[in-house]
């Protein structure tokens, strides 16, 4: 077996990271709630509430991210990594549930009325609450995908989000103050709510995806076309691939098919190097496992003579 994960070795960066978005996120709602109380914009509101979703989101993140990092024990043999995906679901879930409650908000504001004051300063406001967000926004991701955390990048990308809602919003204001026509508030805070609602359902299809275990379809190609040619150059054959991301990492399993002559020391030599070379291709920090098994007798011990194993024949 060949590990080269380094779930863990940066812990204060993700740290940091996560904090700063924690420290952000009250920032913002405070900036976006006195933007609203200043203006009374359904607009605003909207994205002061999807601010307060992002909070409670990013101190659920910081719990994974702190419980990602801890290694392997007696009952979790394989590490705590995959609470990533389960972050990024609960993240995506209150993405969505911002977004309807945003489309709730404007449909309401505009039946019930629509009166808006002091939008100049309420834009203003709202302008530098997403200028920050989108610079943070990135931040979280480069650091997310450098240090290969699923929870940082996908509280990176809500972030942006948010930062777009504001754009959204700043437009919506803008057009109100040159047209003079209302409802541009309550249709720019439908449009926002559309906007993430995309967002979060596209969250929960990776959280889901991960969580099954999908498998990518690169990383697949990748794995087929190193095992090919490890196996080929060598005279060997392999089957039974089989890789998943684990959130931080991933893990690769494969059954390499030696002649059975060769002695036990040699052929663990080369599944040795064969399992470097698959580390040191993937883009990402990677266990791989392999198992050895003779060649000649392989079908009759499997009971499956009439379906050779060679997946891929060197």
């Amino acid at each position: 077996m060949h590990d080269l994960t380094t779930a863990g070795a940066e812990p204060k960066a993700l740290r940091f990271a996560m904090n700063l978005s924690l420290a952000a996120g009250f920032g913002m709602l405070v900036i976006k709630l006195s933007a609203w109380l200043l203006t009374g914009s359904a607009a605003i509101l909207s994205d002061a509430s999807e601010s307060v979703v992002h909070i409670v989101a990013v101190v659920f993140a910081a719990y994974s991210l702190r419980l990602s990092q801890k290694p392997a024990d007696d009952t979790h043999l394989y590490g705590h990594a995959k609470i990533g995906f389960f972050s990024a679901g609960f993240e995506g879930a209150l993405i969505v549930v911002a977004a309807i409650f945003i489309f709730y908000e404007a449909l309401s504001a505009w039946f019930g009325g629509l009166e808006l004051q002091r939008l100049g300063l309420g834009t203003a406001l709202t302008a530098a609450a997403g200028l920050i967000n989108g610079v943070l926004g990135w931040y979280l991701i480069r650091v997310g995908r450098q240090r290969r955390s699923l929870i940082l990048e996908a509280n990176g990308r809500h972030v942006l989000t948010d930062s777009w809602t504001s754009l959204g919003v700043v437009v919506g204001l803008l057009l109100t103050m040159v047209t003079g026509w209302l409802p541009f508030d309550p249709l720019v805070a439908m449009a926002v709510a559309v906007n993430i609602l995309v967002s979060g359902l596209r969250l929960l299809r990776e959280s889901v995806g991960g969580l099954m275990d999908r498998a990518d379809p690169e990383v697949h190609a990748l794995l087929i076309s190193i095992l090919q040619r490890e196996t080929a150059r060598r005279g060997l054959e392999y089957h039974n691939l089989r890789h998943r991301n684990v959130g931080d990492a991933h893990q690769v399993e494969v059954h390499l098919l030696f002649p059975g002559s060769m002695k036990v020391e040699e052929a663990h030599r080369i599944a040795t190097a064969i399992e470097a070379g698959i580390a040191n291709e993937l883009e990402s920090d990677v266990t791989v496992t392999t198992h050895l098994e003779a060649l000649e007798d392989h079908s009759d011990l499997h009971g499956d003579p009439e379906h050779p194993p060679a997946e891929g024949v060197g």
